[in-house]
């Protein structure tokens, strides 16, 4: 799928640098057919010295050598950059954003209405390999693009595909994601502590089960709530800490933090539409 096209970055931070690893140890391209473009020498030279991939600070460089570049930059600044790569961008060209919020009418309002697009929304996981992106291409983005750049994400984890009115949402859920477990793998990993565990066995103890509990789920494709039953024994200590927990509200406390995480979502995406 990705064999022979030329690849570009416009932003060289961690997230380019995660994609530009999944994809040379996937072995879908190779270092000759990616070029990334940044503000800051030392990420040019990070990603030079490690994968051997062609830098330049010039943006529009990037996307005039690249059969398809991926928007890496924050949303506060995406604006100024689209519109100085603007000119470059013609049909022939597809264009990928993982900017945080920013809709795909605000793309096509900088690149021109002929510009095929596809909003992805990956997570810092993508470090690891183990990314949850969604992806929601525009009307003119096809068939062909949109498995394009599920390649290029799959390369560093699963990927979904979603109508765009779901991706603050996403936003919200997986995009922050991470730092939400972190969060409740702290808050275990002290619990074991507080009952006597050394700090480092709570911890790898509290890791090791998100990550069982995870795979548990992606696997078996059962139900949370069938997979917590089995382990909840009528009278046991499972239930004894369900029932602590839920009058602590930890449910409501999640869901409160993914609604807060859509609606922080929406607020990028429309400080970053282009002014009237």
């Amino acid at each position: 799928m990705l064999k022979g096209k030329r690849i570009g970055f416009v932003g060289g931070g961690n997230m380019a640098e995660a994609l530009v690893r999944g994809l040379l140890q996937s072995g879908q391209t190779n270092a000759s057919n990616l070029i990334a473009s940044d503000v800051i020498d030392e990420r040019l030279t990070l990603l030079q010295r490690t994968f051997g991939i062609r830098t330049t600070t010039d943006n529009r460089e990037v996307v005039s050598t690249s059969d398809l570049f991926i928007l890496a930059v924050k949303p506060q600044i995406i604006g100024e950059v689209l519109d100085g790569i603007a000119p470059k961008v013609g049909a022939d060209k597809l264009a990928i954003s993982i900017a945080a919020g920013v809709p795909l009418a605000t793309l096509e309002a900088h690149l021109g209405a002929k510009a095929r697009v596809i909003r992805v929304m990956p997570n810092n996981c993508a470090l690891i390999g183990e990314s949850a992106s969604a992806l929601a291409p525009n009307r003119i983005a096809t068939a062909d693009d949109l498995e394009v750049a599920r390649a290029i994400f799959d390369a560093v984890g699963k990927t979904v595909v979603v109508e765009e009115k779901l991706m603050d949402a996403v936003t919200g859920l997986s995009g922050s994601g991470p730092a939400y477990v972190y969060a409740v793998i702290e808050a275990l990993a002290d619990g074991g502590v507080n009952m006597g565990l050394p700090r480092d066995v709570a911890l790898t103890l509290t890791a090791q089960t998100v990550l069982g509990a995870a795979k548990a789920v992606l696997e078996t494709r059962e139900h949370p709530a069938v997979l917590r039953d089995r382990v909840t024994s009528p009278g046991g200590t499972t239930i004894a800490g369900l029932y602590a927990m839920e009058r602590a509200g930890l449910r409501g406390a999640l869901m409160a933090g993914v609604e807060a995480g859509t609606r922080r979502s929406k607020e990028l995406g429309a400080a970053a539409a282009p002014k009237p």
